[in-house]
C-alpha cells in the first residue's frame, strides 16, 4: 500500500535500536549500530531518553545500568556527563540527540521513539522539535505516551507522528488503570495523538483496532519487534513494515 512521499519512507525495514550486534561490540542505540544500519540499507530506529536538563539523548533505559554498567537514573546526570560515558563491551559512548542527526545526515530514514512518561513539562518534546527543525532527511517520531505523540502535533505538525501500542498487559503495566490499558490498546487514545502511523507489538497481531486503523483510516501499520521467520511472516500478513532484530528482514 502506497502512502505518499511523506510517509512512503516508512515501508522499508528498520533496524530496532540500530542493527546491534553485541558479540560483535555493536551495542543497540550506538553509533557502530547506527553506522551498521545505513550500510545495510535499514531505515534507523532509537530511543530518546531526557537527561536532567531535558535535553534528548540516545538511550533506551531509564537506567545507566545495563549499557554501561553505572549506577544511576539518565534523569539525574547532565548531557554533558552522559555524553562521556562509554557503553560497556564496545568502542562507543551514549549518543546525544544532535550527534545521531548529524551522523545520519539523511543517508536513511530515522526513527525516533520517545521514552518516559507525560508530565506537563515539554522542555523534552520541544527540545527534540527544535532539532529536527533545522534536521534535512526523512525523520519520524513515536510514543506510547498519547499526550507525547499529540504534542508533536502541536509543537511540530510537519512531522510524522506515530502512537506505539501492545496488548498492555497489567504484568508489564501495573502503573496503569484496566480502563487506561483497555484505551491504549484498542488505540482509543489516537483522538488525543492524533497519529499519522501506528506501531503495533507483532505478538498482539492480528488485531482489530491497528486493522481498522490501517484499512479504514489509511494509517501505515508497523510492526515490532521482529525477531523470528515465523514474526517476518506475521508481519508481512498483517502490516506493512517491520522494525526488526537479530534476523535478516
Amino acid at each position: 500500500m502506497a502512502y505518499g512521499a511523506k510517509l512512503n519512507w516508512l515501508l522499508k525495514p528498520t533496524a530496532h535500536r540500530s542493527l546491534h550486534d553485541i558479540s560483535r561490540g555493536i551495542i543497540e542505540n550506538s553509533a557502530s549500530a547506527v553506522e551498521a544500519a545505513i550500510v545495510g540499507g535499514y531505515n534507523i530506529e532509537v530511543d530518546l531518553q531526557a537527561a536532567r536538563d531535558g535535553a534528548p539523548i540516545v538511550f533506551h533505559d531509564a537506567e545507566l545500568m545495563r549499557l554501561t554498567g553505572q549506577p544511576g537514573a539518565v534523569k539525574d546526570r547532565s548531557l554533558a556527563e552522559l555524553c562521556q560515558i562509554p557503553l560497556t563491551g564496545s568502542a562507543d559512548r551514549i549518543l546525544s540527540l544532535a550527534e545521531l542527526l548529524d551522523r545520519v545526515r539523511g543517508r536513511t530514514g530515522l526513527l525516533l521513539e520517545i521514552k518516559g512518561e507525560w508530565n506537563g513539562d515539554e522542555r523534552f518534546v520541544r527540545a527534540i522539535a527544535e532539532q529536527l527543525a533545522a534536521y534535512r532527511g526523512p525523520v519520524a517520531v513515536m510514543s506510547f505516551d498519547p499526550y507525547v505523540v499529540g504534542a508533536f502535533e502541536r509543537l511540530a505538525p510537519e512531522i510524522p507522528r506515530g502512537l506505539v501500542a501492545c496488548r498492555f498487559e497489567k504484568a508489564d503495566w501495573p502503573g496503569l488503570s484496566p480502563f487506561k490499558r483497555f484505551a491504549m490498546r484498542r488505540l482509543l487514545t489516537a483522538a488525543i495523538a492524533k497519529p499519522a502511523f501506528i506501531a503495533y507489538d507483532i505478538r498482539a497481531l492480528p488485531a482489530a483496532a491497528p486493522a481498522i486503523a490501517r484499512k479504514v483510516f489509511g494509517l501505515p501499520l508497523l510492526t515490532w519487534t521482529v525477531r523470528t521467520e515465523a514474526d517476518k511472516a506475521r508481519a508481512k500478513a498483517h502490516a506493512d513494515a517491520m522494525i526488526f532484530e537479530t534476523i535478516e528482514p
